[in-house]
């Protein structure tokens, strides 16, 4: 997915997190702590790719995670999130400058970009380091990128009409959630 889809995508994936209220504190955060806190994360993952946007960058960083890891390797995985989150609250005191709302959004960004590079061929290794790829290919990036904009745009246009506080599928309580980003934050 291009760096592009990937901005998109984290705004719709932000969006749909504050109205599914994914955490109490996505659910009251300030729209200007969360879409941009999204946003700065949503192309971190690529971090392991020289070319990407981030990696050109960063190539200091970039070149040698590409080194080890590979392209879609590590920073795309679970692993990758759950050791971010404890960096981030062991280094750091809990009264930091970043905001809880826009800590929880970057948590969010990172994983829209790993769900929307899910929906290419190419899949993630979001166990990893088990090489198994997981993929919902409806996007083939090959064909250019307006299959891509559309797909995230639409998306985004769902989520900004979607009614707050309905959950899309009964089963996915939001406090589940809440607890599970509590537990880890």
């Amino acid at each position: 997915m291009t760096a592009e889809g990937h901005l998109i995508f984290s705004i719709a994936c932000a969006v749909f997190a504050k109205k599914a209220q994914l955490s109490p504190e996505l659910a009251h955060g300030d729209w200007w702590h969360i879409i941009p806190a999204s946003l700065l994360t949503s192309l971190l993952p690529d971090i392991d790719h020289p070319k990407s946007l981030i990696g050109q960058r960063l190539k200091w960083v970039s070149a040698p995670i590409a080194r080890v890891f590979g392209h879609r390797g590590f920073t795309h995985s679970l692993l990758a999130v759950v050791g971010g989150i404890f960096l981030m609250r062991t280094h750091f005191p809990h009264d930091w400058v970043i905001p809880i709302d826009a800590f929880h959004a970057m948590i969010i960004g990172y994983l829209s970009h790993i769900l929307a590079d899910m929906l290419t061929p190419a899949g993630v290794p979001l166990l990893w380091p088990c090489r198994w790829r997981f993929r919902l290919p409806l996007i083939n990036s090959q064909k250019g990128n307006q299959l891509e904009r559309t797909l995230c745009l639409l998306l985004v246009g769902f989520t900004l009409f979607w009614p707050n506080w309905t959950p899309i599928i009964g089963a996915i309580k939001p406090e589940s959630f809440s607890k599970l980003l509590n537990l880890i934050t």
